[in-house]
């Protein structure tokens, strides 16, 4: 197969796989079917099933030990699975050894030959697959053109800064034109604004190479602002997959509302219950909430049920007490407890009958300060709630 884009042409080379044992489906370049693992009593995977899209750049994302990591490795062939299988391309890779699965690995530790240069690191993996020495040069130059590297293929990584020897890591991967490329935590080392810079770039490549690709990270931010599709984990299983809007704004369990992005929770007690409206008294105020927005699976509701009720921060209006006639929203007496300003927005932080609330506003009234009564409010649409 040719790929052509940017004037930059990569032709595919496909080493095969082992006989195939059991035909997958097409429609998927990966799928993981049942898989268990368990290390002596720790259970780190418990039944997952996961399909990754032909093109498609899915990232595994959850706290240490949620079992992104070993998900990534039962997909490399590095671990095996104590149950389940793995298929890539359709074809049963449960008992082939990673070699052979025609992927391309980066590591959070780069994991570059330290005494050989960046063209000889490029080189080794063409090399075990027989490319001859004037198509290496070839594919190599184009490699290191893809990543911005072009010119420093006879320096050492030592050499080279952390960023560029990310890129020589993942140039290394993607010049043997893999079928699958997999990234563990391969940014997490880096400073602030290289992960930043680096995950764009890692973006744009995917996008122009188009070849599927499962990223792990524990970092929020990276997985929503790269991902086609998020898998967020927990304690060896999968919360919820979905695109990174549906994951930030339309959470399915509590654990990924929490997990991702800040939140505000309050508790309180269903008081009536419509095919449209909540009403959940909290304190001796009343609010509304979406019949729509409840998560879990009990979303049978009823008067005197006791709930937790979550919301964003920036999804929290604060208006002076005089603009409360003028809305529709839910508005609650609040006292100003701390301002702290963010440069593109403020953080305030209120008091709502003793809790306290975080706002985040792009909208300042210069005559608040702490100790300042204010009222804040939320659209019904906003608030997710979940039984207690």
């Amino acid at each position: 197969m040719e790929v052509l884009k940017n004037d930059v042409e990569i032709k595919r080379t496909h080493t095969h796989l082992e006989p195939v044992q059991q035909k997958g489906t097409n429609k998927n370049d990966v799928e993981v079917k049942g898989a268990f693992k368990q290390f002596g009593s720790n259970v780190v995977l418990n039944g997952i099933d996961l399909e990754v899209k032909q093109g498609e750049l899915l990232t595994l994302l959850g706290p240490s030990g949620c079992g992104k990591s070993t998900t990534l490795n039962l997909i490399a062939g590095f671990l095996d699975a104590d149950q389940g299988e793995v298929y890539i391309k359709g074809n049963n890779v449960t008992k082939v050894p990673p070699y052979k699965r025609d992927l391309g690995m980066v590591f959070q530790t780069y994991s570059l030959f330290p005494h050989m240069t960046v063209y000889e690191n490029l080189s080794f993996g063409l090399k075990l697959r027989k490319v001859g020495k004037a198509e290496q040069k070839k594919k190599i130059s184009k490699a290191l053109e893809l990543v911005k590297m072009s010119g420093l293929e006879n320096r050492y990584p030592r050499e080279l800064s952390g960023g560029q020897r990310q890129r020589v890591a993942i140039s290394r991967a993607l010049v043997v034109e893999p079928e699958l490329l997999l990234l563990d935590e391969p940014l997490s080392n880096l400073d602030a604004k290289l992960r930043h810079e680096l995950r764009a770039e890692i973006k744009r490549l995917q996008k122009e190479i188009g070849v599927t690709t499962i990223f792990v990270t524990h970092d929020q931010e990276e997985a929503l602002s790269m991902s086609d599709r998020v898998v967020v984990m927990n304690a060896g299983k999968i919360e919820q997959i979905s695109t990174p809007t549906d994951i930030y704004n339309h959470p399915k369990t509590e654990f990924v509302f929490q997990f991702i992005g800040k939140s505000n929770c309050f508790e309180g007690k269903v008081s009536e219950v419509d095919k449209r409206r909540i009403s959940v008294k909290i304190g001796d105020d009343i609010t509304h909430v979406d019949a729509d927005n409840i998560m879990g699976n009990d979303s049978n509701l009823k008067a005197g049920d006791e709930v937790k009720m979550y919301i964003r921060p920036e999804k929290v209006q604060i208006v002076p007490v005089e603009e409360t006639a003028l809305s529709l929203f839910d508005y609650h007496k609040a006292k100003i407890s701390q301002i702290n300003y963010l440069g593109t927005s403020w953080e305030i932080n209120v008091l709502l009958q003793g809790k306290s609330v975080q706002v985040l506003t792009s909208s300042f009234n210069s005559s608040w300060q702490n100790g300042s009564e204010v009222y804040i409010g939320w659209s019904p649409s906003e608030v997710m709630l979940v039984k207690k």
